[in-house]
């Protein structure tokens, strides 16, 4: 693209001074033909100009909406080969899950268990059902998961429950997660894939940030909008893997697969919000997520 308009500003440029020539020195004797119908002969180059422009970008259009194409042919094609490797392993896993939330529960009814190991037991089996959860949706990537209906959802309360569950996470790397929420600020969706998406971008700003370092958390209430912001002071990213975010497979963790950030982007597009990173080498990142509010009752 940058090519075809250099060209075409120095064709522009050597069609001026031709016609200066044409004119001021010439003046007919050599290019007689062109002098005699001078504006006619200016008309119909830069009528072939336009026409050489126009078809340009008409093929340069199409080109981009065949690539476009392919990379959502080849987006699918991953999708598949995604839902095929998680469905050879969802029972594997679901096996020794089941196991462990039996016997949290035989625990649970223990007598000789006081009120506060019944309490984590609890907390324990909740995130069991989370875990069991995401494994089914592993397997529903390339198709929207219908069934899990959108209620209303206090942000706070959700934010504070997340972050209560990653602060000891985060302690591991002296790391600690600061949250500043707006109160009334409701919206609608599933609790669980709210708690999944809010879970894995916290995480990962965790991840991201140097020891000693904070992560941010807030949350704010617009007049149609709550965006929820969540600023690590990380290495940051450049514009090409800002733009491969998402992407079955690519990540920027050593040990990452890429489909729990893909996880996220799909949850945020099931409830028609909006995901934007931005992120500056050496100075951090910030996710910012922005859903419909609801008005309270």
């Amino acid at each position: 693209m940058k090519l075809f308009y250099f060209s075409m500003f120095l064709n522009g440029i050597l069609i001026l001074l031709t016609f200066v020539y044409i004119t001021l020195i010439d003046q007919g004797q050599v290019y007689t033909y062109l002098h005699y119908d001078l504006v006619g002969n200016l008309i119909n180059i830069i009528a072939s100009q336009v026409m050489l422009f126009l078809i340009f970008h008409l093929s340069f259009s199409r080109m981009k909406k065949q690539q476009l194409y392919y990379e959502q042919v080849q987006q699918a094609e991953r999708l598949k080969m995604i839902a095929n490797l998680t469905a050879a392993v969802a029972h594997e896993i679901r096996n020794p899950v089941t196991v462990v939330r039996g016997f949290l529960q035989l625990y649970q009814q223990d007598p000789t268990f006081d009120v506060s190991d019944k309490s984590k037991f609890k907390l324990m089996i909740d995130e069991l059902n989370t875990v069991e959860h995401i494994t089914s949706q592993f397997l529903t990537l390339s198709k929207p998961n219908g069934d899990l209906k959108p209620e209303r959802v206090d942000v706070k309360d959700v934010l504070h429950s997340v972050t209560s569950l990653l602060s000891s996470y985060a302690m591991l790397s002296d790391n600690h997660i600061d949250i500043d929420v707006e109160e009334n600020c409701t919206i609608l969706i599933n609790t669980i894939e709210f708690k999944q998406l809010l879970m894995n971008l916290i995480k990962n700003a965790v991840e991201a940030s140097e020891a000693g370092m904070s992560v941010s958390v807030t949350a704010r209430r617009s007049r149609h909008d709550i965006e929820i912001r969540i600023i690590d002071q990380g290495s940051g990213m450049s514009e090409d893997e800002v733009k491969s975010l998402g992407t079955p497979f690519y990540s920027l963790k050593s040990n990452g697969t890429g489909l729990g950030l893909m996880i996220c982007f799909n949850i945020v597009e099931k409830y028609s919000g909006e995901i934007h990173y931005h992120s500056v080498k050496g100075q951090g990142t910030t996710v910012t997520v922005r859903f419909l509010a609801v008005n309270e009752k």
